[in-house]
């Protein structure tokens, strides 16, 4: 027993679970009785409508479900000692096979965790999925985000051609394919890749598997910006600059890794990491630095940004009706002015930056839209929107 919790210890969580719990929850005591072959729980459990045999079954096949879960969190690049999440994923698992029982024939030849395999990898990816960032109407949607995001990663190819070749393997339309690959890049910065991966028996399982543990930060940061622009820029920041980030936004810019963003740091750790300073002032240190790396990518032509300051509101009642602000196109040249009526929801262009009628009215429409978004009595005094020519 001590053996078992030194190798799984005691993570901190809501119900107070430790991974050895989670690992054994299915182990009977005493043990069931002993059939010829694992197997024969299940045609048991169908013979005699006697869910006691699918229990029995549980506890013989525990230790081999716990492994495949074990390898797809580690593929996952996720937590594999988070007693909850594993509970969750392994409950997921179990309701999946009961759900085979019902239609499992097993004389056709096929052991029940074969037939069930499939349905088992179903339940771990729906789980995976319930955990991103991003919506997903199914869970065949999300499979195919991660198809076309695995080909956009692998082959190096740009856009359209991804596109192109996903259409035509497919069988979809070049719409529906480029409607997957943009839902992929907004929803994860890391992609996940689908290759034959073997389980600890040699058997093949046709996961879908990480080709490595990898993080694309580039997309992380700056919501798919070339990941050489974004080295580069940082490479220029100080190294107080350089730590803000990384700690911020739980990052390491050396190999890429992401850690969970639970795990970043505050302002007022960051405070401490830089003797001296209030969590207020760490928290102005980190978004200058933001701004000087955005700046920084505005120059190397991998960003466009608007800088907008508010000139002047306008009240009624205590309540912001109207606003006048500034805006500058890609952080350089003369300023242009827009007018906001927030009593009719429109905004207006008063001036062009650099009285330009061609580039900088995209710049114009696009902060106006940004202002539009805020509530009058949130409105920013100054703000840099940063964004990629493909937004």
């Amino acid at each position: 027993m001590k053996e078992s919790f030194a190798k799984y210890p005691f993570q901190g969580n809501a119900h107070g679970l430790t991974m050895f719990e989670v690992t054994h929850v299915y182990q009977l005591t005493p043990p069931p009785p002993e059939l010829y072959t694992v197997n024969e729980y299940i045609v048991a459990a169908q013979t005699w409508h006697d869910l006691r045999f699918f229990a029995f079954f549980l506890h013989h096949i525990e230790p081999r479900l716990n492994r495949r879960i074990t390898n797809f969190l580690l593929r996952e690049g996720l937590d594999r000692y988070d007693p909850e999440r594993f509970l969750n994923y392994k409950q997921n698992c179990v309701l999946a096979m009961l759900e085979c029982l019902e239609s499992y024939d097993p004389y056709k030849g096929a052991e029940f965790l074969t037939y069930a395999h499939r349905a088992i990898g179903n339940a771990l990816i729906q789980c995976r999925m319930m955990e991103e960032s991003g919506s997903f109407s199914s869970l065949d949607e999300y499979k195919r985000v991660r198809g076309i995001a695995w080909l956009y990663n692998e082959t190096g190819k740009s856009k359209g051609e991804v596109v192109s070749e996903y259409a035509a393997r497919e069988g979809c339309s070049e719409e529906t394919a480029e409607q997957y690959l943009t839902l992929a890049r907004l929803n994860r910065s890391r992609v996940p890749l689908y290759i034959t991966a073997q389980d600890e028996d040699g058997e093949e399982i046709g996961e879908d598997v990480t080709r490595d543990d990898s993080w694309d930060y580039a997309a992380i940061l700056w919501n798919g910006t070339q990941a050489a622009a974004v080295q580069a820029a940082f490479e220029k920041l100080t190294y107080r600059e350089q730590r803000l980030l990384e700690q911020r936004n739980a990052i390491c810019m050396t190999c890429g890794r992401v850690s969970p963003i639970s795990e970043r740091k505050s302002f007022e750790e960051l405070a401490v990491m830089f003797e001296g300073s209030t969590a207020s002032g760490a928290e102005r240190a980190y978004r200058r630095a933001v701004e000087k790396m955005t700046v920084l990518l505005v120059e190397a032509g991998a960003l466009h940004a608007i800088r907008l300051k508010r000139k002047s509101v306008k009240r009624i009642k205590k309540k912001i009706a109207a606003a006048i602000y500034e805006y500058q196109a890609d952080c350089d040249g003369e300023w242009g002015e827009i007018q906001f009526d927030f009593v009719s929801g429109i905004g207006s262009i008063v001036r062009l930056a650099e009285w330009d009628t061609m580039v900088s009215k995209m710049f114009a429409d696009r902060a106006i839209l940004q202002i539009l978004k805020c509530l009058p009595k949130q409105l920013p005094i100054e703000i840099l929107y940063a964004f990629t020519r493909e937004c």
